[in-house]
């Protein structure tokens, strides 16, 4: 009597059986960005889409939330410096990369938005980009921006980077810029990375040293806005100048 042979396995089911967890997860998370948008999801979800391109074979949702953990948000992971990004296990120079271009992309969308615009007339325009190239930055850094007679932007540079908490800024320097660009007006902005954007002493004082060089050359200093997580500071707001 003949024995028939076993049943062929379905080569499907071994499929199903190898296919990892994550991969259904990252359709879902895909799926629902499409259809609600960054606003549904919590940071770390968004981290993990930005993560997928650079890690394709991995569930990147620990280290998502690993990010998170350290520096506090999904603004604040992309703004982080590359060296403390790359002390995180599993974060490489791919990783970094889209990180930083995800970085990028946010402040040239923000510089669009005042790029052919009066500054003066879009000023929740000038308070996002100032927040999106700053507020998050994990060292001071002074920005200047030049305006033309009509107050449309010329330039932002910045002026200078510093510590924690410091940033040498030198008033004839801005002068100097100002003429060299025929700037007729300039706007002040410096993050506070502490995250409280009240301004100290030393702000103030920088403040009116400078406009005190550039008011003799007929250059306006609209205002000087501080940026930190917990907000931002205006000084004419604050009737400091």
């Amino acid at each position: 009597m003949s024995v028939p042979p076993p049943p062929r396995p379905d080569p499907l089911d071994g499929a199903k059986e190898a296919e990892p967890h994550y991969l259904g997860h990252r359709d879902r998370l895909r799926a629902r960005f499409a259809q609600a948008g960054a606003d549904a999801l919590p940071d770390y979800e968004l981290l993990e889409l930005a993560l997928f391109r650079a890690i394709p074979r991995r569930d990147v949702k620990p280290l998502a939330k690993a990010l998170i953990r350290r520096f506090g948000s999904f603004a604040e992971v992309v703004s982080a410096e590359p060296a403390r990004l790359a002390e995180i296990e599993g974060i490489g120079a791919g990783v970094i990369a889209d990180l930083k271009l995800i970085e990028a992309a946010g402040h040239r969308l923000a510089r669009g938005a005042i790029a052919e615009r009066p500054l003066l007339s879009s000023w929740s325009a000038v308070l996002e980009y100032c927040r999106a190239t700053m507020a998050f930055a994990p060292r001071e850094q002074f920005r200047v921006l030049f305006l033309d007679r009509r107050n449309h932007l010329i330039a932002d540079e910045i002026q200078g980077r510093g510590t924690v908490d410091h940033t040498p800024v030198y008033p004839r320097e801005v002068a100097r810029r100002a003429l060299e660009l025929s700037a007729t007006a300039i706007l002040l902005a410096h993050n506070h990375p502490s995250g409280d954007p009240t301004p100290s002493a030393a702000d103030i004082r920088m403040t009116r040293e400078i406009i005190g060089v550039l008011d003799p050359l007929g250059i306006i200093v609209h205002d000087h806005i501080i940026l930190g997580r917990e907000g931002h500071a205006s000084f004419k707001g604050l009737k400091l100048i």
